[in-house]
């Protein structure tokens, strides 16, 4: 992402309807939120300490400087996610923890398309 600060892990759409929540069990930072078909990393509150990728078992966490060429565009929804109005709902930003915001219920436009 040009310009702007990397998030620093990102949930790639190999999560879609699985979300096997391993990764916000392992998150100290607690900052994995749930959508309503996929799973989502808050980057200003993740420390980047990497708990997540390998208990993740559909492989759909990667770090920015390893995700593959054909999964740019979740760089670009994961942070997304936190800073547009979606179906009317004002933006997330940093809630500051997944487990006090619960399940959000909806997903990023761009999700399944």
């Amino acid at each position: 992402m040009k310009g702007k600060k990397p998030v620093p892990y990102v949930i790639t759409e190999a999560c879609l309807d699985v979300m096997d929540k391993s990764c916000m069990e392992e998150c100290p930072a607690d900052c994995i939120y749930e959508g309503d078909r996929m799973l989502y990393i808050q980057p200003d509150e993740c420390v980047e300490c990497g708990r997540c990728e390998p208990v993740c078992p559909q492989i759909s966490i990667f770090h920015h400087e390893d995700l593959p060429d054909r999964a740019e565009q979740s760089q670009r929804i994961n942070a997304e996610f936190f800073t547009l109005e979606i179906v009317g709902a004002e933006p997330l930003g940093s809630p500051g923890g997944a487990r006090k915001v619960g399940r959000i219920g909806r997903d990023h436009p761009g999700v399944g398309a």
